[in-house]
């Protein structure tokens, strides 16, 4: 669901987008932090934020860190 907002934000689409690890954070909602694998040997880290039920919206990527390997720690950022 946030690929397309990703694409937007990057200027480019991805032929490969397959989340490989993930890790949450309880706030007023769940931040998703998660690395996706974009193809070759390149990954991402996205931050995604899903609000709470009552709120009724859709998934947001909040931010996100490029130019990451296989072997990058996911950390909260």
């Amino acid at each position: 669901k946030v690929k397309p907002q990703l694409e937007e934000k990057e200027g480019k689409t991805f032929d490969v987008f397959s989340a490989v690890e993930f890790k949450t954070q309880v706030v007023a909602g769940t931040n998703y932090f998660i690395k996706v694998h974009v193809g070759n040997d390149e990954f991402m880290h996205l931050r995604v934020f899903r609000s709470l039920p009552h709120e009724n919206k859709p998934l947001s990527l909040h931010s996100y860190q490029s130019s990451k390997t296989k072997h990058d720690e996911l950390a909260f950022f």
